[in-house]
């Protein structure tokens, strides 16, 4: 039986520490079957909000679809995509306040892909949630060489309009990231300068 590790992170922890809250669009990059974040998360969005359950397998959305419906969870989409690939998901740019990659940046063949959706997806002022396995033995998970360092995660998910605001611990086997979208990239703020002073 494959274990994806989700089952040792507190999801409402997580979610709490990325400031979740109700009526907030948020999408799960690569969900997994158990929607081990989605089903937290819509409980924590409420009726207002919405949660994205994206992943390229079909078989892992049908059965998010049928955990959603029998819980009675209307709030979550399935969203067939490769999450790797960006303008993919059928989403709106900059639409989520919160957008989470659960371990799947180690499994990926297109980091700078995932990044980039990620980034899309994310509203200004919104944040990115980042977590994966740290270097401990551990018999579920992926093997040892297959993980990645911390500081590995972070030259992948550098951007000039990302900032780093925290780092926890999730969980014993897992280090998270907690990345915040600046509300203005730095050639806007020099756009608009320039406006204002041609008004002056």
């Amino acid at each position: 039986m494959h274990h994806s590790g989700n089952e040792l992170i507190n999801p409402f922890k997580a979610l709490e520490l990325a400031g979740l809250k109700p009526g907030d669009f948020v999408a799960d990059l690569g969900c997994g079957a158990l929607g081990h974040f989605v089903f937290p998360a819509a409980q924590i969005v409420g009726g207002d909000g919405r949660v994205y359950a994206v992943d390229l397998d079909k078989a892992v959305l049908k059965a998010v679809e049928r955990k959603a419906s029998f819980e009675q969870f209307w709030n979550i989409v399935p969203v067939w995509s490769d999450i790797e690939v960006m303008h993919a998901a059928r989403i709106h740019d900059e639409s989520l306040d919160l957008t989470i990659v659960a371990n799947n940046l180690y499994l990926a063949q297109n980091r700078a892909g995932l990044v980039s959706e990620a980034f899309r997806l994310t509203k200004p002022g919104g944040r990115i949630l980042v977590i994966e396995w740290r270097a401990c033995d551990t018999v579920l998970g992926p093997a040892p060489e297959q993980r990645l360092e911390a500081d590995r995660a972070k030259e992948i998910f550098y951007h000039p309009d990302l900032a780093l605001i925290q780092e926890f611990e999730p969980g014993d086997c897992h280090y998270g990231l907690l990345y915040e979208r600046h509300l203005r990239s730095v050639p806007d703020v020099l756009h608009l300068n320039q406006i204002h002073m041609e008004d002056v």
